[in-house]
C-alpha cells in the first residue's frame, strides 16, 4: 500500500444508511468482525440497493476514509465497516474497482483499490479437475500469483482449507491482521481473493479459522514459489523472469534413449559440497560455475540433488520438506536456481532432483493439520503417522493430496527443467505395516498390507511424467522386492523408469569391508545380483546414506593399511563402473574423503592435494571418461545380452572377470579382490588378436604399484573357461583392469 496526499473535498453520502438495510447486513458484519464470514464479497464492495450504489468497505485499523478522493465513507457504529450510499448515476463517475483512501490513527495516509470487486478467478473446471486429482497444472491456481486484472496488478491468493470457516491472507501489507483481507469460499474447500497493489518480494501467509474448534492460526502456502530463509517460515510472492538458454538439450532431452545411454550420476548436497571462505553458503550462481567445471572434468553425466524444497532444518538434509512448491533460499531466489540448472545444460549436464513424497514434517507453519483438521495425512496415526522419522505420512486415498504431489513432480520439471526424479523411501509408501509391529497398522479393503492409494498415486504419477515430459526419468529407492517397479503401468508395474539396487549396494559393500583373507569365503556377494540384475531397470548406487554419521566413509570402510584402502577404493569404483546398470556415487568418495559427511561443512578438498587421495580422483576421472566413451559399457545395462560371465567361480584367488558387450565392441574386465598379485593368470577370450590394456587401475599416476601387461596381451589358440581363445595376464593386487581387442 502506498501512502498518498489528502483527499480532496469529499460529497457527502445520500443519506445515512438505512435503519432496515442496517437490520438486514447485521449478521453480516458480526459474522466478519468474528472472523467466521465464508464469503465477504456478499457484503462488501459495490453492491445495487433499490435506487443507490452502496458501497461497503471493512477498515479495522481506519479512523476515517473515503472513496476516489471524492465520497465519503460513514463508519457504522461500533463497528469496522465504512459505508458510503451513492445515487445510481453518480455510479458513472466511479470505475469498475474502485479506490479507497483512508486514515490510521497515528495520522498515516493510505490507498488502495478494493479487492472485493474482483469476480473469482478460479473457474468450475479447475474445481472439478482438482476434485477429482487430476488438475496437473494446480499450481498455476493454488497458492500466489502476481497479474493483472481489469488493468488492476495485484496478487491472486488461493488455498484448500475445506475444514475452515475463514481464511485471511495476512502480511506486512495488512498489519498481519487477519481481519483485513478475509478471503472467500467458492467450493471444494478452496478460498480465494485478489488483492491489489501487492507486489512480488511481499510476504504472506494464510490465518486459518477451524469450523469446529473456532482456533485461529497461521499457515505457509503449500504452494509457495518462494519462502523466506530460515528461521523466518514467510511465503513470499514470486513471478518469474528468467529466460531460459537451454533449448537445444531440451530437444534432444526429448528424443533422447536414456535407457541405452551412459547415465553417471553425482550426488551432492549443495549445503556442504563447497563453501566460501568463511565457512558461508554459496548461491545457487556461485556454485553452477564451479561444479559444472568440476563435473565436466571428472566425466560425470548428471548431477543429482539431495532435497532443495524448502525445509527448516539443515540437519534433515531436505528431507523434511515444508515448501514442496519453493527452492531452498539459502542459496538464492528460485531464478537463481533456474540459473543452476540452465548452466548445467548448457554444458552437457543433466539435473535430478531428490523428491520425498512419502513423508512431511510435523511443524506448526506448514502442512501439518493444515486447516485444523487432518487434511494433508491420515487422522489415524497408524496410518498417518511414520513412527521412525516421527513426521506424518500423506493420505494418498485423498484425490486433492494425490493431485498436489503429482501437480508437484510436473511442477519441478516443466517449471525447472528438472530431468528427472528420484522417490525417496517408495518402501515406506508402498507397505501399509512398514516399521509396524502386530496391531498398529490397518489392513487395506482385501485384508493387505498393501497401501492401494500409494500405488494408485505412483503409477498415476509415474504415467503422468513420461506422458508430458518425455526424456525424463524417475527413479525410486525401493529397498525391498517388490516386483515390477520399473516396468510400465500398463504390465502391471509402478511405471518407474528405474530402480535403486540396494542389493547390489549392500551386499558389495559388506563384500569389501571384509579382510581380504575371509573374502573367498564370500565370493558370492558379488556374483549374487547377476541373478536378478535384468529384473528391473538398476541404478548402482554408492550414496550418502552409506557415509554418514557411524558409517564410515567408503575408504575408511576399507580394510587394510594407508594403500590398500585406497588401492580397495579404486577397485570398488572400477568394479561399480563396470558392472551392468546406471551408475550414482555421492560426493567426496570421488577423492577419498577420509571423514564421515557431514551437513555442518564442506568437504576436505584439502585432500585433492595429496598424492593417495589425488590418485584415486585421477582413476576415478579415467574411468568415467572410459564408461562414457565405451558403448559396452551402457548401451545393454537392462539388458542380459549386454553381461556374459568368462569366469565367476575362482573364489580361492578372489577373482572374477567377465565381458561387457554392445553392438560395436566387447571389454573385457577382471577384477582381482585380494592384495596378492596375480601373475601368468590365463583368461578365456571370445577373439583371436591383440587387446590393447584401456585400464589399470593399479597404474603408479593412480598411486598403485605400477605392474601391468606394458599396454596388452596377445592371444594363443588356447581354449579356456568356455571360450575359443586365451591369454596370460598380469593381476595387479586389488585392481581392477579392461581390455580390448583392436587391430
Amino acid at each position: 500500500m502506498t501512502k498518498v496526499t489528502k483527499p480532496t473535498k469529499a460529497s457527502k453520502p445520500v443519506s445515512v444508511i438505512a435503519e432496515d438495510e442496517l437490520k438486514r447486513i447485521e449478521q453480516d458484519i458480526a459474522r466478519l468482525h468474528s472472523g467466521t464470514h465464508h464469503d465477504p464479497f456478499q457484503l462488501l464492495g459495490c453492491h445495487e440497493v433499490e435506487k443507490h450504489w452502496m458501497i461497503r468497505v471493512w477498515l479495522p485499523t481506519a479512523e476515517k476514509a473515503t472513496v476516489e478522493n471524492k465520497h465519503e465513507l460513514t463508519r457504522i457504529d461500533g463497528t469496522d465497516l465504512f459505508v458510503a450510499k451513492i445515487t445510481k448515476t453518480a455510479k458513472k463517475t466511479l470505475p469498475q474497482h474502485f479506490k479507497v483512501q483512508w486514515t490510521e490513527a497515528d495520522g498515516s495516509q493510505h490507498e488502495v483499490v478494493s479487492p472485493y470487486t474482483f469476480l473469482p478467478t478460479i473457474g468450475d473446471l479447475d474445481l472439478h479437475l482438482f476434485q477429482q486429482g487430476r488438475h496437473w497444472q494446480i499450481y498455476n491456481m493454488l497458492g500466489a500469483h502476481y497479474k493483472t486484472i481489469d488493468g488492476v496488478s495485484g496478487v491472486q491468493f488461493a488455498v484448500w482449507a475445506p475444514a475452515a470457516n475463514r481464511v485471511s491472507v495476512v502480511g506486512d501489507f495488512n498489519g498481519w491482521h487477519g481481519l483485513r483481507h478475509p478471503m472467500r469460499t467458492i467450493g471444494g474447500g478452496v478460498w480465494e481473493i485478489f488483492i491489489p497493489g501487492l507486489h512480488p518480494s511481499d510476504i504472506y501467509k494464510f490465518e486459518i479459522r477451524n469450523n469446529r474448534t473456532g482456533q485461529c492460526f497461521t499457515k505457509t502456502d503449500p504452494y509457495a514459489k518462494w519462502m523466506e530463509v530460515r528461521p523466518k517460515t514467510g511465503s513470499v510472492v514470486y513471478s518469474t523472469e528468467y529466460e531460459w538458454q537451454d533449448d537445444a538439450w531440451m530437444m534432444q532431452r526429448a528424443e533422447d534413449k536414456w535407457a541405452s545411454s551412459p547415465i553417471n550420476i553425482y550426488e551432492v548436497h549443495l549445503g556442504s559440497w563447497q563453501r566460501d571462505d568463511n565457512g558461508n553458503f554459496l548461491s545457487y550462481r556461485e556454485i553452477a560455475h564451479r561444479m559444472v567445471e568440476y563435473v565436466k572434468w571428472m566425466g560425470f553425466t548428471h548431477i543429482e540433488l539431495l532435497p532443495i524444497t524448502e525445509h527448516p532444518l539443515d540437519q534433515s538434509w531436505g528431507y523434511q520438506t515444508t515448501g514442496y512448491f519453493a527452492p531452498t533460499s539459502r542459496f538464492g531466489s528460485p531464478d537463481d536456481f533456474r540459473y543452476f540448472i540452465d548452466h548445467c545444460h548448457q554444458n552437457g549436464i543433466g539435473v535430478y532432483l531428490d523428491w520425498v513424497p512419502a513423508h512431511f514434517p510435523k511443524d506448526e507453519f506448514a502442512l501439518a493439520r493444515f486447516d485444523g483438521s487432518a487434511l494433508y495425512e491420515h487422522e489415524d496415526p497408524r496410518q498417518g503417522e511414520h513412527q521412525d522419522w516421527g513426521t506424518y505420512i500423506f493420505n494418498f486415498d485423498r484425490n486433492e493430496v494425490r493431485n498436489f504431489l503429482i501437480a508437484n513432480a510436473l511442477y519441478w520439471l516443466k517449471e525447472f527443467h528438472i530431468d528427472g526424479l528420484r522417490v525417496d523411501a517408495v518402501a515406506s509408501m508402498l507397505y501399509l505395516d512398514y516399521s509396524r509391529e502386530e496391531g498398529q497398522w490397518v489392513p487395506n479393503k482385501y485384508g493387505g498390507r498393501e497401501n492401494l492409494g500409494a500405488i494408485e498415486f505412483l503409477q498415476t504419477m509415474n504415467a503422468e511424467v513420461h506422458a508430458q515430459c518425455p526424456g525424463t526419468v524417475v527413479m525410486a529407492e525401493e529397498s525391498t522386492s517388490w516386483p515390477m517397479v520399473s516396468r510400465p503401468t500398463w504390465m502391471g508395474g509402478l511405471g518407474f523408469s528405474m530402480k535403486w539396487n540396494m542389493g547390489w549396494m549392500n551386499d558389495t559393500l559388506s563384500y569389501f569391508e571384509k579382510d581380504c583373507v575371509f573374502r573367498p569365503y564370500h565370493h558370492n556377494d558379488l556374483t549374487f545380483s547377476q541373478m536378478y540384475a535384468y529384473s528391473e531397470n538398476f541404478i548402482l548406487p554408492l550414496s550418502h546414506d552409506e557415509v554418514v554419521h557411524m558409517k564410515n566413509s567408503l575408504v575408511s570402510k576399507m580394510p587394510g593399511d594407508l594403500w590398500q584402502k585406497m588401492a580397495n577404493l579404486r577397485l570398488l569404483l572400477g568394479y561399480q563402473l563396470m558392472n551392468p546398470g546406471k551408475k550414482l556415487l555421492f560426493m567426496g568418495s570421488e577423492f577419498a574423503q577420509f571423514g564421515e559427511w557431514s551437513e555442518e561443512r564442506a568437504l576436505d578438498w584439502y585432500l585433492c592435494d595429496q598424492p593417495m587421495n589425488r590418485g584415486v580422483q585421477l582413476c576415478l576421472r579415467d574411468m568415467n571418461h572410459l564408461y562414457q566413451t565405451h558403448t559396452a559399457l551402457h548401451q545393454r545395462d537392462f539388458d542380459s545380452s549386454g553381461f556374459e560371465w568368462i569366469d565367476c567361480h575362482d573364489y580361492e584367488q578372489s577373482i572374477l572377470s567377465f565381458m561387457r558387450i554392445s553392438e560395436s565392441e566387447k571389454l573385457i574386465c577382471v577384477c582381482n579382490f585380494t592384495p596378492v598379485p596375480r601373475e601368468n593368470y590365463r583368461i578365456g577370450l571370445p577373439e583371436a588378436g591383440y587387446y590393447q590394456e584401456l585400464l589399470n587401475s593399479d597404474a603408479e599416476i593412480y598411486g598403485g604399484g605400477n605392474m601391468g601387461n606394458n599396454g596388452g596381451v596377445d592371444t594363443q589358440e588356447l581354449a579356456w573357461m568356455n571360450q575359443p581363445y586365451s591369454a596370460v595376464l598380469t593381476l595387479p593386487a586389488l585392481s581392477v583392469v579392461v581390455f580390448k581387442k583392436t587391430n
